[in-house]
């Protein structure tokens, strides 16, 4: 491995590809960055130029301004940066995430940005691309997390929304405006009741929409009456609208909220929600190592989240894993740990 240079090395603006001469999800402005994907920890405002993968075009551009600077790739096709080969491949996490090839004398690494291996209609699925150095995310890096299927996901919701219609409440769920939400939305049953979404929402649907993915006709909830009777709906809010005097439009509602970290009990007694949905659009622990040993790496990068324990998994393994302490945080959230009970854990890994 000493015959090779580093393709990407950690520095104060992010991730850098010195050969290159640009940055990739960079924190700080910067002349050149390419973009995994448009959440707002791996795309931020403020840098002279952007390249990201076609599909996402409308999200990014909806999220960095009119006036931003945005070149886009198909996914697969290659360019030359600075005689530095560079693709976009699909990462499966939300529409238009991409992993980032990188080529330079016969030197592979793949950027994974954030990603999951299980199928979403509303974005294109991952693609494990073969490399020697592989730079993962560890969201979810313990063997607490192991998702059930999504589709038995949007059947508990399913059930909820109905059980909420038959006592006469709304059903409020609380979902990551870009990515969970359309998610989510493609994945329920519509036909069950009306729709509405909180402004944040909204927009983000119109730009999943403009660029093709189908998803059911919703409502904001200012364009009905004020004496709206919403207790047949079904309302998606970010989570920041938790506790806010937006709820008050509704009348009585159960709330729930759609994310991995509902699978730790800690984080629904935290949350003060009435239901939560284990919904992650991050890999769980069986997708990260099969995502990692797709790729046939020799080395492992571990990116935010939990670092340390997948580092040790992976050179216990026999790999050579080290890790890059980035400003990437996904769905992570500082409390974790105390969160964690051996109720938590599964019997068998």
């Amino acid at each position: 491995m000493s015959n090779f240079i580093d393709l990407v090395t950690l520095c104060d603006a992010g991730l850098f590809c010195p050969v290159g001469n640009f940055y990739i999800d960079p924190w700080r402005p910067v002349d050149y960055a390419v973009i995994t994907h448009a959440h707002g920890d791996h795309a931020r405002p403020g840098h002279s130029r952007y390249l990201a993968a076609q599909e996402g075009e409308l999200v990014l551009r909806s999220r960095m301004g009119k006036e931003a600077f945005i070149e886009t790739l198909p996914y697969g096709k290659s360019i030359s940066v600075n005689g530095v080969k560079l693709a976009f491949y699909p990462a499966g996490h939300v529409l238009g995430s991409a992993q980032i090839r990188l080529e330079h004398n016969g030197d592979v690494w793949v950027v994974s940005g954030d990603y999951k291996v299980t199928l979403d209609n509303t974005c294109s699925a991952f693609e494990p691309i073969r490399c020697r150095t592989f730079i993962t995310e560890s969201t979810f890096g313990l063997p607490i997390y192991r998702w059930q299927p999504a589709n038995e996901v949007f059947a508990q919701i399913n059930n909820w929304w109905r059980s909420n219609q038959a006592s006469g409440k709304a059903s409020v769920l609380y979902a990551y405006a870009f990515g969970k939400s359309q998610r989510i939305l493609a994945g329920i049953d519509e036909s069950i009741g009306p729709i509405f979404c909180h402004g944040a929402v909204a927009s983000l649907n119109l730009a999943y929409r403009e660029s093709g993915v189908n998803l059911p006709q919703t409502l904001n909830p200012t364009e009905v009456e004020k004496d709206y009777d919403f207790s047949q709906a079904l309302i998606l809010a970010p989570p920041s609208a938790q506790s806010t005097p937006w709820l008050k439009r509704f009348g009585e509602f159960s709330d729930g909220f759609a994310s991995g970290w509902m699978q730790i009990r800690g984080k629904r007694r935290h949350r003060a929600i009435d239901q939560g949905f284990v919904l992650s659009d991050h890999a769980d622990w069986p997708g990260l190592h099969e995502a990692i040993d797709a790729t046939g790496a020799e080395r492992i990068i571990v990116t935010h989240g939990q670092v340390a324990p997948m580092v040790k998994w992976l050179s216990e393994k026999g790999l050579h894993a080290h890790s890059f302490i980035t400003h990437f945080e996904g769905e992570q959230e500082s409390d974790l740990e105390a969160d964690i009970t051996k109720e938590d854990f599964p019997t068998h890994l």
